[in-house]
């Protein structure tokens, strides 16, 4: 494990650039396995996830080669074998393998992901989708078993209890080959999805609608690649920037942003009063002084996402009263308020609300991450804060945010990243 040291307290300003999308390319890499010709991805984040999906990748003999922001990943000569537990368990996004797997061998064993401990985050509509495809699931010894029969999967019409993303995007990689059409109502709308319909479709997939809660695929025989697939901005990255700049900002210029995915969050900043300048594909946010609070409520997208609502919380901690946020996807991600409590922040739970208070004071404090966008949170009130900070478990944040320590560096920030000797 590492820790991330920082010396908070300096005013940061600057320029950077946003990398690519960390939630579309966990679920791009496992599509990558369904072509019958090499692919390649430009943009990609420089995080840990890519790291350990490349090891999954070379246990079924994918090779995969990562260069500048480059990666190319070459499925022709891929092999059914076991994957490995410790990537498998490592990362969340790892369960998009079950529908890949699916899709080109028409069975997949996969062991039960791992990730973030955020609350429940049941698999059940995911193997809703799979059986409505014509697939056999059994759990089993922390294990998913996934079969068909020798006609393999058709097309089907699903309905999703509830909007998910995972399951959206699962049933999509499996349906993809699948013979007939496939139809997925009340699906998720976020721009990942569309990402990943935008690259299947240019490997010849033929799937509509992608952005809406009706997606149709007609599943085709063979997925080649004819150029580069670009990765859009990580639209969690930009709002976690943003907040930062918001924070403890002197003027920073956000590049390589795409406004319209951020309308949600940019929305609360300028109910705070932040005056933002958004422009066709940067975002410069300048010096702020008064902050007005704010009601926070995390919805699917297009609604504020649950991954933005502690990223934004140190913002809330500068406002002048009390701000409050719901999170209606996940209730218990409240791993951050112990921590932020530790550095003197006013910030509570109270009848299932998080009740941010105004705090004019953070003081730099032994913390720890225990998820990336905890961690995150507790990043950005390093800097605000007075003193050292150290942040345990740092692998958490290296895990989400793209060369996160050069980025911040780059705005005058005084941090770095070291081995942690006591494990927590």
């Amino acid at each position: 494990m590492k820790k991330m040291i920082i010396h908070g307290g300096k005013r940061l300003s600057g320029e950077l650039t946003i990398g690519g999308a960390k939630n579309s390319t966990v679920a791009l890499i496992p599509a990558a396995i369904l072509a019958d010709t090499p692919v390649r991805f430009d943009t990609v984040p420089h995080i840990l996830d890519v790291h350990n999906l490349k090891i999954i990748l070379e246990s079924m003999n994918v090779h995969s080669t990562f260069e500048d922001d480059v990666l190319t990943i070459d499925p022709t000569q891929i092999e059914e074998s076991e994957l490995p537990s410790h990537a498998i368990k490592s990362l969340r996004a790892s369960y998009y393998f079950m529908g890949a797997l699916l899709g080109r061998f028409n069975r997949a064993t996969v062991t039960f992901p791992g990730g973030d401990n955020i609350g429940p985050r049941p698999i059940d509509q995911h193997i809703k989708g799979f059986k409505a495809l014509g697939a056999n699931v059994v759990e089993k010894n922390d294990s998913v078993f996934i079969s068909t029969g020798t006609e393999g999967l058709h097309g089907a019409r699903i309905f999703l209890d509830v909007v998910s993303v995972g399951a959206t995007i699962n049933i999509i990689l499996a349906a993809v080959k699948a013979h007939g059409t496939t139809t997925i109502e009340n699906a998720a709308k976020e721009p990942e999805i569309i990402d990943l319909a935008t690259f299947l479709n240019n490997l010849g997939a033929k799937i509509r609608g992608a952005g809406t809660d009706v997606i149709r695929i007609e599943g085709v025989d063979s997925l080649r690649s004819r150029a580069t697939h670009t990765i859009i901005p990580d639209r969690i990255e930009t709002g976690t920037y943003l907040s930062l700049a918001a924070a403890i900002g002197d003027g920073i210029l956000l590049k390589n942003v795409i406004p319209e995915h951020m309308e949600s969050f940019t929305a609360k900043m300028l109910e705070m009063g932040v005056d933002l300048q958004i422009n066709e594909d940067s975002i410069y946010v300048p010096r702020v002084s008064d902050l007005s609070p704010v009601r926070v409520k995390t919805m699917t997208y297009p609604g504020f996402a649950t991954d933005l609502q502690q990223p934004i919380t140190p913002l809330l901690l500068r406002a002048n009263g009390n701000s409050v946020v719901i999170d209606t996807i996940y209730p218990q991600r409240t791993q951050h308020i112990a921590q932020l409590r530790k550095m003197g922040a006013d910030i509570r739970v109270q009848d299932n609300l998080i009740v941010v208070g105004h705090s004019s004071h953070l003081q730099g404090a032994h913390v720890e991450a225990g998820e990336i966008r905890s961690g995150a949170a507790l990043m950005i009130a390093g800097l605000v804060a007075s003193g050292t900070t150290e942040i345990s478990r740092a692998d958490n944040i290296l895990r989400g945010y793209d060369r996160v320590i050069d980025k911040l560096r780059s705005l005058g920030a005084q941090v770095e990243i070291a081995a942690d000797e006591v494990q927590v």
